[in-house]
């Protein structure tokens, strides 16, 4: 009864938690705004916002951001362009928009998500 997040085909290594990346790896629809404007970027904190990515597809159905066109798609991950289904709890969606950051300094953190009211209704 646990949900295992696997497919690791395409990604990177560091050896420090302050470390910073440059390698774009990923599929696009996942990928976090820094990554995808080609700039340094903290391992952590895009690993953060792909997993609210994959919070939003397990919860809602769907990938928040898609589009056949990849310059497209960039735009709408560039300017958290994404719809919020209104079937979805107050909690969850706060959690999905606390995630969803386009800046990482104000992306949630393990620690927020940890003590997030929708996170910890499962004990």
């Amino acid at each position: 009864m646990n949900v295992k997040i696997v497919d690791f085909g395409l990604s990177n290594t560091y050896k420090n938690a302050n470390d910073t990346l440059k390698t774009a790896c990923g599929s696009p629809c996942y990928a976090p705004p820094e990554m995808i404007l080609g700039k340094r970027y903290s391992g952590l904190s895009t690993d953060i916002w792909t997993l609210g990515v994959i919070l939003y597809a397990m919860t809602v159905g769907y990938l928040p951001f898609e589009d056949k066109d990849t310059n497209k798609l960039y735009k709408k991950i560039l300017s958290c362009d994404y719809l919020m289904p209104g079937f979805l709890s107050s909690q969850a969606k706060d959690l999905i928009k606390l995630i969803i950051q386009v800046s990482p300094e104000k992306r949630a953190t393990i620690e927020d998500i940890k003590k997030h009211p929708w996170c910890s209704q499962i004990q």
